[in-house]
């Protein structure tokens, strides 16, 4: 099950995209005396603010990231972006005006929200003198991620990228008769999603499919014969009503 949430680190904040986050001012209530006003980027756009006794305005900036997503808390003045995405990310400083001006600064760190790593067999044929089952867990299209694989809590490979948007894939082998429990985790700083490995279904010995060809050359005789049964019963009663046919 994946983990995911807002978590805090100092001034730094960092959350799952698609969710909710709440940046707070640390006042517990503005007074009417109070003007605040919220900027985001370099170029430091006022994107909300609070003047004259509680009046609220909220903004977007130029290229419309902002749009129909910012509530400000008339008490606090924290300020509240909704289903945000990767474009959210990056440096927000509020500015609080009283009787003194006090200002904080934060910066916000969008994830994307990770895919269930995918495991699949790479063994392409059976054979006698096979040992081992080659196994690759895969995910598409990730960033600022770790590929792990694990044999029950302990870490045996890993991968991991950064800022690129790629593919990743980690191949394991393990015995067919492996008892132990192995998982694939795909995992960024805030959230993780993990597969566990069944060897039985991805892993197949000689034997294995052996059984499985000789069951299913069971079947198939079982059905040819049923039908040839069923053919023989069809001539058999045409035969017979042709010959009363004849006789009347």
């Amino acid at each position: 099950m994946a983990d995911t949430g807002q978590k805090v680190f100092g001034e730094s904040v960092s959350v799952i995209e698609g969710d909710s986050i709440t940046l707070n001012t640390d006042v517990t209530k503005i007074s009417k005396d109070n003007d605040i006003e919220w900027k985001f980027g370099a170029e430091n756009n006022v994107i909300a603010q609070i003047r004259n006794e509680n009046k609220i305005a909220t903004f977007d900036v130029p290229d419309g990231r902002f749009r129909d997503r910012l509530k400000l808390d008339r008490q606090t003045g924290s300020l509240t972006i909704t289903n945000i995405t990767t474009e959210h990310a990056g440096r927000y400083k509020v500015n609080i005006n009283g009787v003194k001006l006090t200002s904080k600064t934060l910066f916000v760190a969008v994830y994307a929200r990770l895919p269930v790593p995918v495991i699949s067999s790479n063994s392409s044929q059976c054979s006698s003198s096979q040992q081992n089952c080659s196994l690759v867990c895969s995910v598409l299209n990730v960033s600022h991620v770790t590929l792990s694989w694990y044999k029950g809590n302990s870490v045996l490979s890993s991968i991991s990228v950064s800022d690129l948007s790629i593919s990743l894939s980690l191949p394991l082998e393990v015995e067919y008769q492996d008892k132990n429990t192995y998982s694939c985790a795909l995992n960024n700083p805030i959230s993780n999603q993990t597969q566990h490995l069944d060897i039985s279904k991805l892993c197949h010995t000689c034997a294995d499919s052996v059984q499985w060809c000789v069951s299913t050359e069971a079947v198939i005789r079982l059905v040819l014969s049923a039908l040839v049964g069923v053919a023989i019963v069809i001539v058999l009663v045409y035969d017979v009503r042709s010959r009363g046919a004849e006789q009347d």
